[in-house]
């Protein structure tokens, strides 16, 4: 069985930005999320449940960087396919769908949620667009190829809930589902060797159209320092009559 991992690129999680557009000269990486969902791909694999992990990102050249990061940490090959406008949820789900009808893999992983845009969509979408069943937030996944279906574990406001999909299937992953490893310097050299195949729009026939527009991005209002009060009826009186909550 083949699994296919989507990666996104994204600005680093430790680095901080001046406003969703700066992004010249910051460090990109990729999303922690995605990082979660490879790592489980190559756990199954490790295991004996599948025979190749390929990884896929899409954008700008510059993604090749993330899937050459995937490649050194144990993924077979990558596909790269390059775009230059803005990707947005459906697009990409649109392009997914593609790429598995190209490859045909028994499992399509991804990370639950992107960490630049939060939107927590694309994995709901490719499902529905391939008409698969779908386990989203995974904090536990256990295969059974005999019986060609995959056991998810889900957190949820009431608990935990378990759900039995038949493959071929979606996973998005959650943070608690596993530690993503370290990529190895041997791996990080056996990496530049590994084959990346890259796709157009054209060669996919997609036709991305997007009704999204993005309109502004502005940093969140700055917080005001905060005081100290030397008693409890100086606290009361700036409750009251400055910020006026009581």
């Amino acid at each position: 069985m083949k699994i296919m991992v989507a990666l996104k690129r994204v600005v680093d999680y430790a680095v901080k930005i001046r406003s969703g557009v700066e992004t010249q000269n910051v460090k990109m990486s990729m999303n922690p999320f995605c990082e979660i969902a490879l790592e489980e791909a190559l756990r199954i694999k490790e295991s004996g449940m599948a025979s190749e992990v390929v990884a896929v990102s899409m954008g700008l050249k510059q993604c090749v960087d993330t899937l050459r990061t995937g490649l050194a940490m144990g993924a077979d090959r990558g596909i790269h396919v390059e775009t230059d406008g803005p990707l947005y949820p459906l697009s990409v789900a649109k392009l997914l769908r593609a790429l598995v009808e190209v490859e045909k893999p028994g499992l399509l992983i991804l990370g639950k949620q992107a960490i630049d845009d939060d939107c927590n969509q694309t994995g709901q979408m490719v499902a529905g667009l391939l008409n698969w069943p779908q386990g989203t937030f995974a904090s536990k996944v256990v295969l059974d190829k005999e019986k060609q279906v995959v056991t998810v574990d889900r957190e949820v406001d009431g608990g935990l809930e378990t759900l039995c999909l038949d493959l071929p299937a979606v996973i998005t992953t959650d943070l608690r589902l596993n530690q993503p490893r370290y990529a190895t310097l041997p791996n990080i050299m056996k990496a530049k060797s590994k084959v990346i195949k890259k796709y157009t729009l054209q060669d996919l026939n997609v036709e991305l159209k997007s009704d999204i527009e993005q309109v502004q991005v502005t940093e969140p209002p700055k917080r005001k320092a905060g005081v100290l009060v030397s008693s409890v009826d100086e606290l009361i009186d700036k409750l009251k009559n400055e910020v006026h909550v009581i």
